[in-house]
């Protein structure tokens, strides 16, 4: 079978996904999980962008050691140095290059001809390979670029040092056959193409991103670029989990394969789902809620007597396992030491003890404690911020009932050591809470989205509460996790909170591109 390479672009494609704004912790444990997970190549960020963003890819170029960590850059010197500068200590450092080729972009993004985009290309890709063992050139809008001019440019590119040439469908615009047929061209056309290896990058404006991929691959593409969850961009990108699971059920007609670990997918898409506060929708491919629920009486029937009448991936490949009980009120350190480690997951001494501490804590409250508790305990204690001035939670209480008005009272201390003290009403208890938090905190602050989500089933379940605010006019997500519901939902509020304040010593910006 052909070998297929994995680029996971979840850090950088991914994370610019309207109001996704992940902090350095976060991105270093997503990264160790798609490690886990078996991804060939991650695109760690955009150095350039930001300190934030440089801080971050360094971080995760210093750490991964068993996949080529890639930063993204333009193609413009500046954008290089940074990226090598952030990228010089990984195992395999990689450089990926974007400009565009296509006459809408050239015209009026760039306003350059397409002789000047090409000697850009050439000379910037030249001067990457001075530094990187291996530079990857995106021809950004690919699939609304001339094909003639195209095969040009990718010709020296190729003679200029580009290891990797990607032509991706950037807005999401062309259909299987079309996309294929790029690749086919490319592949007939370019005369030193055989020296690199083609990629494929699909956006899913049209619903098509991960039949388009297919599409390439069967037409030349050899390795395939997407994201967990297929996150992204507007619509998004092509679905990692859906395509390796796509080759795997499917292996009697695509003769590929992928070094990833089918297993892992569902730990992979809960991470990824929780950190960056984008739900996977119950009837998702692969790794939606729904996707082994069986509703019906015929199908439930047809799955009693043999399951693969109406199941053609089992559970147990991509990762999804029963949340029987395996640890209890009872249960010494060691005991959940170990769990921890079977988990793959690396805590420090401190770590370990918090985590501890607050396991302890759910279980005077939680009588069942399954993996799926522990794990989103795990990465509350792991991707705790380094201690800042933030907004406090000292004390909270809410009166409720049908025969009275919601009425909130909380006691806040601020980011300067002061303490202050308010109450106030609402239609219900959240937004009697919420009032009354706004009411406390200095930033300027709108709600604009609010989810509330479990972790497991039955009725003493962790609550997962995820927020969207404009602070100051800046979007941010906020998350937290507690049994209950009402305190989830305000440490969830003042979480965004204290992440737009910790981004202002480190500010992320974030650069729509590719």
């Amino acid at each position: 079978m052909s070998q297929l390479k994995i680029f996971d672009t979840t850090l950088r494609d991914g994370e610019q996904s309207p109001g996704v704004n992940l902090n350095q912790l976060e991105k270093l444990e997503i990264a160790k999980q798609l490690e886990r997970f078996g991804v060939d190549r991650m695109e760690a960020g955009f150095p350039a962008s930001s300190q934030g963003d440089f801080n971050a890819v360094k971080k995760i170029a210093d750490t991964i050691q068993h996949a080529s960590v890639t930063g993204l850059a333009r193609a413009v010197k500046s954008d290089i140095d940074t990226a090598w500068e952030a990228l010089k200590g990984a195992a395999e450092p990689r450089l990926h290059i974007f400009l565009a080729t296509s006459p809408i972009h050239m015209t009026y993004k760039l306003k350059q001809t397409p002789e000047q985009v090409m000697d850009t290309a050439v000379s910037m890709v030249s001067y990457a390979k001075e530094k990187f063992p291996k530079v990857e050139w995106s021809a950004e809008d690919a699939s609304r670029s001339d094909w003639n001019f195209l095969a040009r440019i990718i010709e020296k590119v190729i003679d200029a040092g580009a290891d990797v040439i990607n032509l991706p469908d950037t807005v999401g615009y062309s259909t299987p056959h079309e996309y294929g047929e790029l690749f086919k061209y490319v592949r007939e056309t370019v005369p030193n193409i055989d020296q690199v290896s083609l990629s494929c990058h699909c956006h899913n404006d049209l619903g098509m991103a991960v039949a388009n991929t297919i599409a390439a691959v069967e037409n030349g593409a050899t390795q395939v670029e997407g994201t967990i969850n297929g996150i992204g961009e507007r619509a998004g990108n092509a679905a990692l989990e859906e395509i390796a699971v796509a080759l795997k059920i499917r292996s009697d007609y695509y003769d590929y394969s992928t070094d990833l670990q089918l297993e892992e997918i569902k730990r992979t898409s809960d991470l990824v789902a929780r950190l960056t506060g984008m739900n996977v929708q119950a009837n998702k491919a692969v790794t939606g809620n729904n996707a082994f629920a069986h509703e019906s009486g015929i199908h439930q029937d047809g799955v009693l007597k043999n399951a693969s009448t109406y199941e053609i991936i089992t559970p147990e490949m991509v990762g999804v396992k029963s949340n029987s009980l395996f640890l209890g009120k009872h249960s010494g350190r060691h005991a959940f030491v170990d769990k921890v480690k079977e988990m793959g997951i690396d805590l420090s001494e401190d770590h370990i003890k918090e985590a501890f501490k607050r396991f302890k804590e759910l279980t005077d409250h939680k009588k069942e404690v399954t993996d799926d508790d522990v794990f989103t305990l795990l990465m509350e204690v792991q991707t705790d911020s380094e201690p800042f001035n933030k907004y406090e939670l000292e004390m909270f209480q809410v009166q409720y009932g049908t025969a009275n008005i919601p009425t909130a009272t909380v006691r806040l201390r601020k980011p300067e050591g002061s303490a202050v003290q308010s109450a106030r009403t609402g239609q219900g208890s959240v937004e009697a809470l919420y009032e009354t938090l706004d009411e406390l905190i200095d930033e300027d602050v709108q709600l604009v989205d609010y989810q509330l989500s479990s972790v497991g089933r039955g009725k003493d379940a962790l609550a997962n509460s995820h927020v969207q605010l404009l602070v100051n006019g800046e979007k941010v997500n906020g998350r937290a996790t507690k049994q209950d519901v009402v305190e989830s939902s305000a440490n969830a509020f003042l979480n965004a909170v204290n992440r737009y304040i910790m981004q202002q010593v480190t500010f992320d910006s974030k650069e729509v591109v590719e």
